[in-house]
């Protein structure tokens, strides 16, 4: 909310929007101290009338790649409600001719994550946002010798604050050494990504009155949350010829609270695609054999705040 003062027979705003401060005059140091909230007694009850800075509304950026933004002047830390590397993508499964079995394809890895971290920046830097990609299905027949692309990296950093954290996009995996008529396929595993979560705040209380540690909107519901991604399912070989197999689930991103991509039930149905970081799922085998699917794009949602 702005406040006005007189200014040489001028009224003037001071709104903290758009950077406007309010400073008293300390009687024993003789120093400036910034003010952050004024208030006044409105027919005996107290109301505030100025807030050095109010916490902004959340902002989602889901699509991969990079960006910049403006830490607004008064504030001078940064909510991130939810952060993820992109999820790997799925191998397709594969059959065979007579080989005495058939293949499923290994699910993709997850990102790692963020969830309810808030961290230090500084009033008026740039920061740069990079959203992690999608990595790629592992489509590639006759599908003997095939890899699923991994996610790439989500981060941010600032002009001033340097690198503030890094999560990693979940690893491919793949298959090798199949023939047509055999022999079967070995199935490799995907893996999780690494996070490098950097310094965030344990404490502290927002000028317009939110506790941090009450923090807990994000996908795993608990404060200060934080870590890598996990392996989706590896795909394994049936014995028989014709038998069926279904492909590996996609690994789940944010600690298991958001799903991977299932993995396809059989040769008819391929594996889903992920969503928010977490793994495609891999093809099934017989009748014939099935795709396996993208990962999920990583994503970032955060909102500016001012430390008091």
């Amino acid at each position: 909310m702005p406040i006005f003062v007189k200014d040489a027979g001028q009224w003037r705003e001071i709104s903290s929007s758009t950077g406007g401060e309010v400073f008293l005059r300390d009687g024993t140091s003789y120093t400036n101290k910034t003010i952050n909230n004024i208030y006044v007694k409105d027919n005996g009850t107290w109301r505030e009338v100025y807030s050095l800075f109010e916490t902004t509304s959340f902002v989602t950026v889901s699509t991969a790649g990079s960006s910049q933004i403006s830490v607004p002047a008064n504030a001078n830390a940064i909510h991130i409600q939810q952060a993820v590397g992109g999820g790997a993508g799925g191998v397709h499964g594969a059959d065979y001719d007579k080989a005495g079995g058939e293949s499923g394809g290994t699910g993709g890895g997850s990102g790692a994550y963020i969830s309810d971290r808030v961290y230090s920046v500084v009033g008026g830097e740039q920061l740069t946002i990079n959203v992690g990609a999608s990595g790629s299905a592992g489509n590639s027949p006759p599908n003997y010798n095939v890899s699923a692309g991994s996610g790439t990296v989500t981060n941010l950093s600032g002009g001033s604050t340097g690198l503030l954290f890094s999560l990693a996009g979940g690893g491919g995996g793949s298959a090798s050494g199949g023939g047509v008529q055999g022999p079967l396929r070995s199935n490799s595993p995907s893996s999780g990504g690494t996070a490098t979560l950097g310094s965030s705040l344990s404490s502290g209380t927002t000028v317009d009155g939110l506790n941090i540690t009450t923090f807990n909107s994000g996908p795993n519901n608990t404060f200060n949350s934080g870590g890598a991604g996990v392996a989706g399912v590896t795909g394994t070989n049936c014995g028989g010829d014709n038998c069926t197999v279904a492909g590996g689930n996609g690994a789940d991103s944010y600690n298991g609270n958001i799903n991977g991509g299932s993995g396809g039930p059989n040769g008819n149905t391929g594996g889903s695609v992920g969503t928010q970081g977490s793994g495609g799922g891999g093809g099934g085998a017989e009748p014939g054999s099935s795709n396996g699917a993208v990962g999920g794009v990583g994503e970032m949602v955060y909102r500016f705040l001012r430390i008091a």
